[in-house]
This record gives C-alpha cells, sequence and structure tokens, in this order.
C-alpha cells in the first residue's frame, strides 16, 4: 500500500524529499545482515517501501548508493562546520572534520564493518568506493583550508585518506561513547602527515624547513 501512493505522488518521476536517505538506509541495513554480494536492488527497493524503478531513478547501482552515502555524509559534515579558531592548526580543524565524518557515519557502522571485509573481494566497487573518497577527503581538506591544487595537494589528498581509513579501523571496534580511542588514533595519524597539511604560509609561520620540491 505505500508503495503503491508512493508511487502516485510522483508523476513526474523526481524523487521526493527524503527517499534517498531511505534508500541509503536500507541498504546499510541490508548489508549489515545479508552481506554486499547478496543484497540485491530489489531487496533494497522492499526495504525502503519504494518500487524498484523509483530507486533505479535515484541510484542506478548499489555501487551508487555507496556514493550516495559518501555524497550524504560530505553534506552533513559541510554544512556547519566548527568556526576556525585563532592560531588554529590545519590538522586541528581537519580533525574536526574528520571525526564529524565518524559521527556521521555512527548508524551505518554495522553495514560498513561488512564492506570493509567484502569488499576486497570485490575490485569494481572498491574502486568506485575509493573515488568517492579520494573525493570526499578533498572537500573536508578544503573545508580545513588546507590546499589541495598541484602535486603537493594530490599528496595531501591521498595521506589524508590513508589517515582516515587507518583510524576507521580503529573506529569500527571503538565502542565507547566519546569514541575516545578513535580521536586517539585520527590525531596520531594526522600528526605524522602534519608537514604534508600545513599550508605553506603556516610553516613559514611556525618556522618550519619547507619541504622540498
Amino acid at each position: 500500500m505505500a508503495r503503491t501512493s508512493a508511487g502516485r505522488r510522483r508523476a513526474n518521476g523526481r524523487p521526493s524529499r527524503g527517499e534517498p536517505d531511505r534508500i541509503i538506509e536500507a541498504a546499510l541495513t541490508l548489508i549489515a545482515t545479508e552481506g554486499w554480494r547478496n543484497v540485491s536492488l530489489a531487496a533494497i527497493a522492499a526495504a525502503a517501501q519504494l518500487p524498484v524503478l523509483q530507486v533505479y531513478r535515484i541510484f542506478r547501482s548499489k555501487q551508487a548508493i555507496l556514493a550516495g552515502l559518501s555524497r550524504k555524509v560530505d553534506e552533513i559534515v559541510l554544512t556547519e562546520p566548527p568556526p576556525a579558531e585563532a592560531d588554529e592548526r590545519p590538522r586541528d580543524r581537519l580533525f574536526d572534520l574528520l571525526m564529524r565524518r565518524f559521527d556521521a557515519l555512527q548508524p551505518y557502522k554495522p553495514g560498513l564493518d561488512v564492506l570493509r571485509r567484502e569488499l576486497p573481494g570485490d575490485p569494481a566497487t572498491a574502486l568506485c568506493a575509493g573515488t568517492s573518497l579520494l573525493r570526499s577527503m578533498r572537500w573536508m581538506l578544503e573545508a580545513a583550508d588546507i590546499p589541495t591544487a598541484g602535486l603537493r595537494g594530490a599528496i595531501a589528498v591521498k595521506l589524508a585518506c590513508a589517515a582516515y581509513l587507518s583510524a576507521m579501523r580503529v573506529w569500527q571496534r571503538d565502542d565507547s561513547a566519546d569514541l575516545a580511542r578513535t580521536m586517539s588514533a585520527l590525531d596520531s595519524r594526522l600528526r605524522r602527515i602534519e608537514r604534508w597539511i600545513s599550508p605553506a604560509r603556516s610553516r613559514r609561520r611556525s618556522g618550519d624547513e619547507p619541504l622540498p620540491a
């Protein structure tokens, strides 16, 4: 009944507000219990109480649903990024942004844990997920006022991805209310790459030696 009435609301075929979120949540819930390979788009549509055609109009594949989750989290983090403080290090601002990502992903942790285990066996999906992550990290660095242009920027993006993924492995096992273990791991990993994520002007102010070209 819900699917029938939903279909009547969309004569123009455009998604109504909230449908992408329903599809993403249904997909991650099913992935957590059934596994990535076993979940079909039809099952996701049924769980989201939407016609298969409407799911097709919004997300053309399961990989597109994962990309949709990445965009959703990006928007949550970027909607109200933490305000910059005086003399704040770029590393500290990036830390705040990445912890906001973990907070936003918390409801999807069981499904993401399954994806972490299964995606290495699905190279095409792993490649799509990696592309989405690189795009997300570029936006996180930009929001932290860390340049992403040129060779140095590309290196900074990739190092930020590596630091984030390493901290995510800790986050998957972190059941504490304040995510203290995750915060400690992320801080440690960002410190290791700080010389690559500090804008040149910040390095000059602090008296650091310039990095080799």
